[in-house]
């Protein structure tokens, strides 16, 4: 009596790995799609910072922040406080303090509440609740913000009358937003690269080698 062995076939197996082809692409593909629509997404919050600025200025004569009449501006609008050089110089045409700020004394801290009192930009107009709401997330769920070029500078070498930070941006991220924003060396330009997630004392250096699973801190001078 003769034994069948059963198995499967060449055509079969051709066909598994096919498949299993297919699927993977299909994965991979999607994470692309998804990476993209991240560094698009972080791409915009550093486009979008400059119109909201230019909007408020054009509405109110007054820059965001360092706005001493919000209070008559917008309906709830505070200023910073205590006055304090580099942080708190209201009036003075400059957005002073530290880009990562967390308390009222920075005008960078209260620039969110007045752009969004006046219309520009989502997000809690709520100052004392800055660890939720009120201050600003960008796309990887790291911190964006303001500051200047002058005494709160973050990356050693970067101009601009002000400059835009956003943290914990992985270094594939960071290194497509150089290549979108600029001239895609992240240590020179506009658009700079450095380690960490807050402003160090002194300022930080640029780094020209970025690491794809680290994350890091990228500014963009304007």
């Amino acid at each position: 009596m003769k034994r069948h062995q059963s198995g499967f076939t060449l055509i079969e197996i051709a066909i598994v790995l096919v498949i299993i082809g297919l699927l993977l692409g299909g994965v991979l593909k999607g994470q692309e799609l998804i990476n993209s629509a991240k560094v698009k997404n972080l791409a915009s919050d550093f486009k979008n910072i400059p119109v909201y600025i230019y909007g408020y200025q054009d509405k109110y004569k007054a820059l965001p922040g360092d706005d001493a009449s919000v209070a008559t501006h917008v309906d709830g609008g505070t200023t910073c406080t205590p006055a304090a050089a580099n942080k708190c110089d209201t009036g003075n045409g400059i957005i002073d303090g530290a880009w990562d700020s967390a308390a009222i004394t920075d005008e960078t801290y209260v620039f969110w509440q007045h752009i969004r009192l006046a219309g520009f930009g989502p997000g809690s107009i709520d100052t004392t609740d800055p660890v939720n709401d009120y201050v600003s997330k960008n796309a990887v769920g790291g911190r964006i913000g303001i500051t200047n070029s002058l005494g709160n500078i973050p990356i050693t070498g970067i101009k601009g009358t002000y400059v835009v930070c956003s943290n914990a941006i992985p270094g594939k991220f960071a290194k497509q937003l150089d290549t979108t924003l600029d001239n895609g060396a992240t240590d020179t330009g506009s658009v700079m690269v450095s380690g960490g997630t807050t402003t160090p004392p002194p300022a930080a250096t640029a780094y020209a080698d970025i690491e794809d699973d680290q994350t890091y801190l990228v500014c963009m001078g304007y």
